[in-house]
C-alpha cells in the first residue's frame, strides 16, 4: 500500500535539536567521548522535595485520570506562584496544565490559528514555533533581530510586520537560542502594539528565572489590564529541573483556556497525575535550588563566552538569560555560504563535539552552545573547538 501522508505532516520536519541528540548518542554507543553542547535542559537533578512528593503520590495511589485541565490544587498553585513571582492576577479557571510548555503552545495555536492566519515570530527562534503554526494551517512571518544588537527585539519591528492577516505574535524572553532578554519597558511597548492592532501576544516564559546581570524575571502579564490580549506559556522544566516530568501550563482569558481544553481533551487528556503532584510540591515548596543553578550557569556562561571570543573569526553576543551561547561563525564557512549545518556535522565527526546549527533557528552562520553541562566538559569542548577552527584555517 502506498503511504499518503497528510499535508500537515509534510509541512513540518523533525525537531533539529532532537536530531543532534540522536547523532551524539550513536557516537557514544560506539564508545566515543562526545562533548555535548546540544541539550536544552538543566544538568541538575530535580530537587529532593519534588521527587519525594512524586513518591508520596505513588504510595497514596494517585495514579488515576485527573481532570483534563489538571488537578485544582495545582491550577491554584500555578496562579498563586505566577502572581507572587511575576506579578500577574489569574484565576484557576484561566489556567490549564499541559504535557510540557510545548504542548501548551500547541494547544493555544491550535485553538486560535487557522488557514491563512499570519503569526509573527522573531528570529532567531525556538525550532518548534514555526512548525506548530504550520500544523495549524497558519503562516509564520519572521521578524529578524541582529547579533550586533544582541538580538534585541523592538516593538517597532513587530509593528512594521503586521498585516490585516496577522493574528498572533510569539515572543520568547529569555530567548532560546540567543539568550536575549527583552527589557520590561520594551516589552510594554510590544504589548501596546499587539493591543492596538488587536492581535494575541503569546509570551513563552520557559526560561523566566534564568537571567544574569541587571536582567530580572519579568512577565508581560504584570501589566495591568493586559489579560484580554495575552497568553502566557510556562514550564516547570527549566526552573525546577523537571524536563522529563513533562509539565507545563498556560494562563489566558477563560474562553481561550476553554478552547485549549477542548483540544487537549481529544489529544492527550490530562498530564501525568504523578507529575502534577510533583509540580504542586515545586510551586508551593522552597526554591533554594534556583539561585544555586543560576550561580553555576553564570560561572559557566563567563567561561564559554571568554573561550568563544578567544577564537579568531568567532563573534558571540553576550546572552542575558537562559543557558545558551549563540556565536556567529560565518567567517569560518566556505565562501560565506552560511551553511552551519555542514560545519556542525564536521564538528561532530572530527572532534566528537555536538552543537546545534543555527539554520535550525532561522540563523545560518551561527551555532548554539548549551552550557548546561559541567565546567570540565566546557573546557574540553572549547579545546576541541579551537583545534577544529585552527586546523580549518591552516588547511585554506
Amino acid at each position: 500500500m502506498t503511504v499518503r501522508l497528510a499535508n500537515r505532516v509534510n509541512r513540518i520536519s523533525v525537531s533539529p535539536t532532537m536530531a543532534v541528540l540522536v547523532e551524539a548518542e550513536k557516537l557514544r554507543a560506539r564508545g566515543l567521548d562526545v562533548v555535548d553542547f546540544g541539550p536544552g535542559e538543566p544538568d541538575f537533578p530535580t530537587p529532593a522535595h519534588i521527587k519525594d512528593a512524586a513518591i508520596e503520590a505513588l504510595e497514596k495511589n494517585r495514579t488515576k485520570y485527573t481532570a483534563t485541565a489538571g488537578i485544582t490544587p495545582l491550577r491554584e498553585a500555578v496562579c498563586r506562584w505566577h502572581a507572587q513571582q511575576l506579578g500577574s492576577s489569574y484565576e484557576p479557571s484561566e489556567s490549564i496544565i499541559c504535557v510540557g510548555g510545548k504542548h501548551a503552545i500547541y494547544n493555544a495555536v491550535s485553538a486560535l490559528i487557522q488557514e491563512g492566519d499570519e503569526v509573527l515570530i522573531p528570529s532567531p527562534y525556538w525550532v518548534s514555533f514555526p512548525d506548530i503554526v504550520k500544523i495549524a494551517g497558519g503562516e509564520p512571518v519572521f521578524v529578524p533581530t541582529q547579533a550586533s544588537a544582541a538580538f534585541g527585539l523592538r516593538a517597532q519591528q513587530l509593528e512594521e510586520a503586521i498585516t490585516p492577516r496577522t493574528r498572533m505574535a510569539i515572543v520568547n524572553s529569555p530567548n532560546n537560542p540567543t539568550g536575549a532578554v527583552i527589557p520590561p519597558a520594551e516589552f510594554e511597548k510590544i504589548y501596546e502594539v499587539c493591543r492596538r492592532h488587536d492581535i494575541w501576544l503569546m509570551s513563552d516564559e520557559c526560561y523566566s528565572h534564568f537571567t544574569y546581570g541587571s536582567a530580572r524575571p519579568y512577565s508581560v502579564a504584570s501589566i495591568k489590564e493586559s489579560k484580554p490580549h495575552v497568553i502566557i506559556i510556562g514550564s516547570l522544566s527549566k526552573t525546577f529541573a523537571m524536563t522529563g516530568w513533562r509539565l507545563g501550563y498556560a494562563l489566558a482569558p477563560k474562553p481561550v483556556i476553554d478552547a485549549m481544553l477542548k483540544v487537549q481533551s481529544q489529544a492527550t487528556s490530562n498530564a501525568s497525575s504523578i507529575s502534577q503532584y510533583a509540580g504542586l510540591a515545586a510551586l508551593t515548596g522552597p526554591m533554594d535550588s534556583v539561585p544555586v543553578m543560576l550561580a553555576e550557569y553564570a560561572r559557566r556562561r563567563a567561561r564559554i563566552l571568554a573561550g568563544l571570543s578567544a577564537i579568531p573569526g568567532v563573534f558571540c553576543p553576550e546572552p542575558s538569560g537562559a543557558f545558551y551561547a549563540f556565536p556567529d561563525i560565518s567567517a569560518h564557512l566556505v565562501n560565506g555560504s552560511g551553511d552551519s549545518t555542514a560545519l556542525a556535522r564536521q564538528l561532530l565527526e572530527r572532534e566528537h563535539l555536538a552543537v546545534v546549527p543555527g539554520d535550525a533557528f532561522g540563523a545560518p552562520g551561527f551555532l548554539r552552545f548549551s552550557y548546561a553541562t559541567s565546567m570540565d566538559r566546557i573546557e574540553e569542548g572549547l579545546r576541541r573547538l579551537e583545534r577544529f577552527f585552527a586546523s580549518a584555517v591552516a588547511a585554506r
